[in-house]
């Protein structure tokens, strides 16, 4: 295939730069928190319900910024489970050393600086997305 120097710009994609990363920190939080049986995806969610407690559907949603579709999918597997209950706060409980440590290992492999910058540029991209309060 011929490079075509009209998409060389892409290089710096924003969506692009963003969706890598975070497929490659999900994958760094999903090989420390498998021994625990919980995906990333779902130790957020039992984390989110640890502590705001039961949330409707759409607001639980909007807190993750997921699609209702994609909360809908992760949540039935955590009911399947049986960890949409006081299980799933016992699981996450025991999750949390393990995401601990991928957190405080990310934070060295990225640098603190980049993990404050990652959070504030999270909070100005989910408060000015459209649909929010």
């Amino acid at each position: 295939m011929a490079t075509d120097p009209d998409f060389r710009e892409c290089i710096a994609c924003s969506c692009f730069a963003v969706r890598r990363a975070a497929r490659v920190i999900t994958q760094h939080f999903e090989r420390h928190l498998k021994p625990s049986g919980l995906r990333a995806s779902q130790f957020t969610v039992l984390s989110v319900l640890a502590i705001g407690g039961p949330q409707p559907l759409s607001r639980l949603a909007d807190l993750l910024a997921v699609e209702r579709t994609t909360l809908t999918r992760n949540l039935r597997a955590l009911l399947s489970r049986g960890l949409v209950t006081r299980a799933g706060l016992v699981a996450a409980r025991a999750a949390l050393p393990r995401w601990r440590e991928a957190q405080k290992s990310i934070a060295r492999r990225l640098g603190a600086g980049a993990i404050g910058a990652l959070a504030a540029v999270t909070e100005a991209a989910v408060g000015s997305s459209p649909g929010r309060k």
